[in-house]
């Protein structure tokens, strides 16, 4: 019960997060449940690989809720999100088979070095050109295939790319962030899927766990995620653009430290 309050917590502030910056939940979840399953003794193999699948299946209940939030203010872009779509689903579903052929200290460093990039490039607020759009149709299905390869592999969904990537093609900020919701719904379905099968026959797994995910931490992780998304949607656009980013990067660096302390 202790572990199960724990990652009731956690889905409570991921989807809080969430919604707040369109990020996924799963830069949150992907370093606490890492610390929570080494804890719990699972096989040192296999704790990355459960923390991302697991990640990856409670970022598409979390990414329902907030990119319905993000609607209702009409944040979301939808000609962005249906050109983007199609590279999305290939690179997320090919990037998590590759991520389970991965040993845990590699994906945790890959994930580690990813996710401070994005941060301090937030932290350095760079500034796009005035005249910067967003490519055509191949330059989107690209540019997709790549947010989903690499959400796949940090189990993210995709804000943590897709909301600089916006941002840099000067979509506003607020807008990027909504967008970002209604992209993450697919790289996590295609996520989930790739995890799903691509764990199915390992070995070493705990009880209650179908291929990468770890059922117990879904379903808590889910209950609060569903709950807490919607209003952090709300207060994203009661923020300033500037605040919104230093939240976000000083976050994602706290929870990387702490992670890398647990398991290097």
């Amino acid at each position: 019960m202790t572990w199960i309050a724990g990652y009731l917590v956690l889905g409570a502030v991921a989807g809080f997060f969430a919604g707040l910056l369109g990020v996924g939940g799963g830069a949150i979840m992907v370093p606490v449940l890492a610390l929570m399953f080494a804890a719990q003794g699972f096989a040192d193999a296999q704790v990355m690989h459960l923390a991302l699948g697991t990640s990856m299946a409670a970022i598409v209940f979390s990414s329902i809720s907030s990119l319905r939030a993000h609607h209702r203010h009409g944040a979301v872009r939808w000609p962005i999100v249906r050109s983007i779509a199609p590279g999305i689903l290939i690179g997320t579903f090919l990037g998590a088979q590759l991520a389970s052929l991965i040993p845990t200290r590699p994906l945790a460093i890959f994930f580690t070095v990813f996710m401070s990039y994005v941060a301090l490039q937030m932290l350095a607020n760079i500034k796009p050109k005035p005249s910067r759009q967003l490519p055509g149709p191949v330059g989107m299905f690209l540019v997709g295939s790549g947010i989903g390869a690499i959400s796949a592999l940090a189990a993210i969904g995709g804000g943590s790319l897709s909301v600089p990537f916006m941002v840099w093609c000067n979509v506003r900020m607020h807008e990027a962030i909504g967008t970002s919701a209604a992209i993450g719904f697919p790289i996590a379905l295609a996520g989930t899927a790739g995890y799903l099968f691509g764990g199915w026959s390992a070995t070493d797994l705990p009880t209650w766990s179908i291929g990468y995910i770890y059922l117990p931490a879904l379903a808590a992780c889910v209950m609060m995620s569903m709950l807490t998304a919607p209003w952090g949607a709300k207060v994203a656009h009661r923020l300033p653009v500037a605040t919104l980013k230093k939240i976000f990067a000083a976050l994602i660096l706290l929870l990387l430290a702490k992670m890398l302390h647990g398991l290097l």
